[in-house]
């Protein structure tokens, strides 16, 4: 058996102690009940009987004297109007004694002497008083007068002494009942003092139990808790007191030796993370040295390369142009061979060089102006275009924070690309626009070219990865890969759109300036309480465009004021809203 299961319980010693009490209570409360209901009969018996008896016995007194004066009366003057109070004393003496006999059926001794007191009143009027007044009316008042003799006297002084000794024991009678009153009275107090003793000495057998078995138990528990809560998460916790508590202390030390168990596991992987963390920092270290150099030669080599690499290409340059047509024709063909291999390495080493300098030559970030930079990349692809009869359109564009240079770069390589990889017998369309979502400018670049599989869609942003042969569309396959490295340095992420029913759609995001968010939501608070909705476009997006967003403006790149380039080709843009959607 379990220590803490041995002795009783907390909660069976308080029901214990609590079952004792209220049996007392409801003893005392039983007995204080009855004692109650025997005090109001008794107060009923002193207030409803005793009392009015003792007023209808002087009533029966004052009957019969009524009774007799009339008598003596009516013998004296012979006058029959004197005799009006027997017969009321007679009337009042038969109604007194019929209430006073339905208030002494408990008291039996009243009830005897008021039957001596009848007994007598009816002899009295049977001798006496009806030969008095029989005698007076038919022989006068003499004759009367002298059947009232001492002995008549003497028979009615022992009625009034029978009456009088009514009267006593109805006060006796009175007096027992009151002074039982009083009694219960007294024990009634008395059993409320022991309630209340009892009540007394429970509560302090409650404190004290409590003190000992609650207050001193869980006061030591605390202690012990404290000193592991402050850090000895060896030291034992002990229970004492009812088995609650120590049950409660064993779960308590359980918890305690899993969480000593837990910090042991804790600090051990603790230790291995700072072991792995600081393989990891060297690693990083390394990582980073690695970088910074790689980036070095990178620099450096291209750089330097450019030098030997030039010389190499002039002079078999100056090959093709000098000796052209006197050598053999298998002669031209590997001097043509050299220069397009050497324009190639040239091309690559510049485009190696510019991905290398991205982020790590910086000027800075500035409020750059996407529409002017639209305008640059209109005028730096104007030539390809005019080769491929592009048309380049553009809508609204944002002002955001970045590197101008930067922003030119990626936007002339995604222009470029598009009109690069066109479908053969189709002009190039090429549209750039921008939207806002959330906190970011959704920038997008469409086309009506070949465009790209889904499969690939992640393998263009991967530097020197390439999709088609040289000869079929030339290239380093480095300018999605310098386009990505842009996009991420400004905060960004790029993709390609393969839902596009046509051509390819790259999308890139960079984060919206805070005022312009304000002035979208603003703008959209403001239509919703105009016309109770909000413009949603067709990915969900609260529409942000200004209210002017639907009027068309004419992009003009290089200037040109009737929005054509030089070779005719159209270059104006529609301006369907910063949030158009390109289809």
């Amino acid at each position: 058996m379990n220590t803490y299961r041995q002795g009783w319980t907390l909660r069976r010693r308080v029901l214990a102690l609590l079952t004792v009490v209220v049996a007392l209570l409801l003893g005392l409360a039983a007995a204080e009940a009855a004692l109650a209901t025997k005090t109001r009969q008794n107060m009923d018996a002193v207030l409803i009987k005793t009392g009015p008896l003792r007023v209808q016995g002087q009533e029966l007194l004052n009957a019969l004297l009524d009774q007799e004066t009339a008598v003596r009366g009516y013998a004296v003057s012979g006058d029959r109007a004197d005799l009006a109070p027997y017969e009321t004393g007679l009337r009042q003496e038969r109604d007194t004694v019929a209430a006073m006999n339905k208030l002494i059926g408990d008291y039996p001794a009243i009830q005897r002497e008021l039957r001596v007191v009848e007994q007598q009143s009816a002899d009295w009027r049977r001798t006496i008083a009806e030969p008095v007044i029989a005698t007076t009316e038919r022989d006068g008042t003499e004759a009367g007068q002298a059947l009232i003799t001492d002995q008549a006297r003497q028979q009615f002084d022992d009625i009034r002494a029978s009456a009088e000794v009514l009267q006593e024991e109805i006060f006796a009678e009175r007096n027992r009942t009151a002074q039982k009153v009083y009694q219960s009275s007294n024990f009634l107090v008395v059993l409320l003092i022991i309630a209340a003793v009892v009540i007394a000495v429970a509560g302090v057998l409650l404190v004290l139990s409590l003190d000992r078995m609650v207050i001193r138990p869980l006061t030591g528990l605390a202690l012990q808790v404290r000193e592991v809560a402050g850090g000895d998460y060896r030291h034992h916790i002990e229970g004492s007191g009812p088995p609650e508590f120590r049950r409660l202390a064993d779960d308590v030390d359980a918890m305690r030796q899993k969480i000593a168990r837990e910090l042991d596991e804790v600090r051990e992987a603790r230790q291995n993370i700072e072991w792995v963390n600081s393989q990891l920092q060297k690693q990083a270290e390394e990582l980073t040295r690695s970088n910074r150099d790689l980036e070095q030669f990178a620099y450096v080599a291209s750089h330097d390369l450019q030098e030997p690499l030039r010389k190499v290409a002039s002079f078999c340059q100056l090959l093709q142009r000098r000796y052209a047509g006197q050598l053999d024709e298998r002669a031209d063909q590997y001097i043509a061979f050299a220069v397009d291999g050497a324009q190639r390495m040239q091309r690559l080493i510049n485009d190696l060089l510019a991905f290398s300098r991205i982020g790590r030559l910086t000027s800075g970030f500035t409020e750059v102006d996407l529409d002017k930079v639209m305008g640059d990349v209109a005028g730096q692809t104007e030539a390809a275009r005019q080769y491929a009869d592009a048309e380049l359109t553009w809508g609204p564009m944002p002002t955001i924070r970045g590197e101008e240079p930067l922003l030119t770069n990626l936007l002339a390589n995604l222009v470029s690309n598009s009109v690069k990889f066109r479908r053969p017998d189709v002009a190039p369309k090429v549209h750039v626009s921008a939207r806002l979502v959330d906190d970011e400018w959704e920038i997008s670049c469409q086309d009506n070219g070949i465009g790209i599989e889904p499969e690939f869609a992640d393998k263009i942003f991967v530097i020197f990865q390439r999709l088609h042969s040289k000869d079929a569309y030339p290239g380093t396959g480095i300018g999605l890969a310098i386009v990505k490295k842009i996009v991420e340095y400004h905060g960004g992420r790029v993709w390609v759109d393969t839902a596009v029913d046509e051509g390819t759609a790259i999308r890139f995001t960079l984060p919206a300036r805070p005022e312009d968010v304000e002035a979208a939501k603003a703008e959209a608070a403001a239509a919703e309480e105009s016309t109770g909705d909000v413009p949603v476009d067709a990915d969900g997006a609260e529409d942000a465009a200004p209210a002017d967003a639907s009027a068309p403006v004419d992009r003009q790149p290089d200037g040109a004021a009737d929005g054509s380039t030089p070779d005719g080709t159209s270059e104006q843009g529609t301006t369907g809203g910063m949030r158009e959607t390109v289809g």
